[in-house]
């Protein structure tokens, strides 16, 4: 077990053999949890997509024709698949 201590700026230094075993570069940042009698330090997990808005996703399949019924997605649909059956 190793100590560390708090810093007159509310720092705290994560002890090197520590960083170095959890493999934490320098940047690092932590979700901190109360957890009643201390506090539990989480590495925040990297966001695999940058942030968007919905205006960023609409429209993003690049069809322009008119609004399709479901009716005829699902043929479109089945007629896609018979096709790509009928090559494999």
């Amino acid at each position: 077990m190793e100590t560390t201590r708090l810093s007159s700026k509310g720092q705290i230094i994560i002890p090197k053999t520590i960083r170095e075993a959890k493999q934490w570069p320098v940047g690092t940042e932590f979700i901190v949890e109360d957890v009643g009698n201390g506090i539990l330090l989480k590495p925040r997990q990297a966001k695999p997509f940058p942030e968007t808005n919905p205006e960023q996703g609409l429209g993003c399949g690049g069809y322009t024709g008119p609004a399709l019924s479901q009716e005829d997605i699902d043929t479109a649909l089945d007629e896609e698949l018979r096709r790509r059956w009928a090559r494999q």
